[in-house]
């Protein structure tokens, strides 16, 4: 009985571990994939977090909200530039994901802020967020803590986070929240 216990932990054990450290998140017609929060030094009051979503669905989404217990205050931000400057706005409606589409958080663009950091966030180190869709629902994403040169340095997915858009290669510069 002990043997059977044993293994039965093990295998609990394995699957949560390949559920943690996953790299998507399927939630109905909607997929989740590369989630990351930039690393931050000691102190930082702020953080972003980045993914991509896509809607395999013949009906539109829209992405209302994020929460995470190591923050105080989670906002979907839009990086914009006017006149020259370059300003956060908050995207209170949230961010739309067309049907048959998808849209990609990143640096210099939308993403999720993370205000009031409750802890250093620390390359390596995995961190749950909720995400709220308006017709899919609730989620829970484990995002991974990137290095501030963007890479993922703790030996699981190990990419670049290089992006090719209609055959254009945006590449990431790094993080200056």
């Amino acid at each position: 009985m002990k043997q059977f216990l044993r293994t039965m932990m093990a295998l609990a054990m394995t699957l949560f571990a390949s559920v943690a450290f996953a790299d998507h998140v399927k939630l109905g017609k909607l997929t989740i994939m590369q989630p990351e929060i930039r690393e931050t030094p000691k102190e930082a009051p702020v953080s972003a977090g980045y993914l991509k979503i896509r809607n395999d669905g013949d009906e539109a989404d829209t992405l209302l909200s994020a929460s995470s217990g190591f923050s105080g205050m989670v906002q979907l931000h839009k990086m914009e530039v006017v006149d020259g400057v370059a300003r956060m706005r908050p995207q209170k409606n949230g961010i739309p994901i067309p049907a048959g589409g998808e849209v990609v958080l990143e640096n210099g663009g939308l993403h999720i802020m993370f205000m009031k950091l409750e802890e250093q966030m620390k390359a390596g180190d995995h961190h749950t967020v909720t995400l709220t869709f308006e017709k899919a629902g609730k989620v829970d994403v484990e995002m991974h803590v990137v290095a501030l040169d963007g890479k993922d340095h703790s030996g699981h997915g190990d990419h670049d986070h290089d992006h090719d858009h209609d055959g254009e290669k945006k590449e990431h510069s790094d993080h200056s929240h």
